[in-house]
């Protein structure tokens, strides 16, 4: 079967390298499935895309089950610029599960529009200049009521960074972990989005958060003795004096901290 591609239809932007690997995604779509539930329950097309889900579909198979679990109408739309990873992904199409050819323009079916996209690990191998246009352009494609989630995380899923984004922009910033192989919060700089990668320097909010984050973590030393989560609640409840924090210590206790975009934002 041919690649499903709209006719003199030129995908927008580049090739990944494709990395993936089971349960990678896992922090990541947990979340979107706690945040945004609601939001794809009450949607009249709860469609959501995998944006280059990689050289294999797990990814995006792993995605419908997660969100199944919160909304069972829901449909996952795998989307790829190689055209040859479309194919290979063509046998675990089901129902609810489909694979496009296509890239930042998200080719949906004419008068679809995204409840969710989700762009994990598609940004960094771009500039941090272009990300402004990708956010743009991926927004414009969501639903009134959708949301874009875009971050990165490592090889197998232990530390990961994302910014979720509403047809309007940026709104939130939330860092996730495995607890127990974190030393520092500050171990997750090196897990920022394109967006704030490179604004990990002093004179930038991010490095200000992160700064005080590893203070907190000092500080809740002592917590260390009950458990690692337990240290991390106490870190991060004592942020929110200076920072302001969007969930609390249901999210939390899964080692997670979300914190307003503007709070974070680059500077100039």
């Amino acid at each position: 079967m041919a690649a499903r591609t709209t006719p003199h239809h030129r995908p927008i932007g580049s090739v990944t390298r494709g990395t993936t690997n089971p349960n990678r995604l896992r922090r990541m779509d947990r979340w979107i499935a706690d945040a945004h539930g609601a939001a794809l329950r009450a949607s009249a097309d709860p469609v959501a895309v995998d944006l280059g889900y990689g050289a294999a579909p797990w990814t995006a198979v792993e995605l419908l089950g997660r969100l199944r679990t919160v909304c069972p109408a829901a449909e996952v739309v795998g989307v790829e610029i190689e055209p040859a990873r479309v194919e290979a992904a063509r046998p675990y199409e089901r129902e609810g599960l489909t694979f496009r050819h296509g890239g930042f323009e998200v080719p949906l079916a004419a008068g679809r529009r995204p409840a969710l996209i989700r762009a994990a690990n598609v940004l960094r191998q771009y500039d941090e200049e272009q990300v402004a246009g990708v956010w743009a352009r991926l927004c414009a494609r969501l639903a009134p009521d959708g949301l874009l989630v875009e971050g990165t995380c490592d090889e197998i899923g232990r530390r990961h960074v994302w910014v979720a984004l509403g047809p309007e922009g940026p709104r939130t910033v939330t860092f996730a972990t495995r607890l127990g192989s974190l030393d520092t919060p500050s171990d997750l700089a090196e897990r920022l989005p394109k967006a704030l990668i490179h604004r990990n320097v002093p004179g930038e909010p991010v490095h200000a958060f992160l700064r005080d984050f590893d203070r907190a973590w000092a500080a809740a030393a002592p917590y260390a003795s009950l458990s690692a989560r337990q240290r991390w609640i106490r870190a991060v409840g004592s942020l929110q004096a200076d920072w302001p924090l969007v969930d609390g210590g249901r999210r939390w206790r899964q080692g997670e901290v979300t914190v307003r975009w503007e709070a974070l934002a680059p500077r100039g």
